[in-house]
């Protein structure tokens, strides 16, 4: 299932399912998962305001089961490895872990580690834990 997050700059909070809004009814909910009124009155309204960062859903679950979305931080544990902490990028319609490959530092992708990796946070409210972890 397609389905869209927007970060709203000006309140700090995420609206999800942000492709249900539209002329007729508004069916996007902020981050308890109720219903919130919101400024945009279509999909489009979202793409188009610079008051939002819309993120896409992977159609990925971590390994406890939460939504990846595009802009998320996880962190990977990984069988040889020490765990890591990474964003989550979508490039070319592929959801990626980027500059996750131990040995070369390319993007690897997300669904070939689904269950060694979970969502820590987002680049919005946890940057910091990406810088913590250079």
């Amino acid at each position: 299932m397609i389905k869209f997050r927007a970060w709203d700059k000006r309140s700090g909070i995420y609206l999800y399912d942000v492709q249900n809004a539209s002329d007729m009814f508004s069916d996007v909910k902020n981050e308890n998962g109720e219903n919130t009124d919101c400024d945009e009155e279509c999909f489009a309204g979202f793409l188009d305001d610079e008051r939002y960062d819309v993120e896409q859903f992977t159609g990925l679950k971590d390994m406890n089961g939460k939504d990846i979305y595009e802009n998320d931080i996880i962190k990977s544990n990984y069988k040889y490895a020490q765990p890591k902490v990474s964003q989550i990028i979508i490039e070319n319609g592929n959801s990626y872990i980027q500059g996750e490959d131990l040995a070369t530092g390319n993007e690897m992708l997300v669904s070939d580690h689904i269950s060694e990796i979970k969502v820590v946070g987002n680049m919005h409210t946890n940057h910091e834990l990406l810088e913590d972890n250079e």
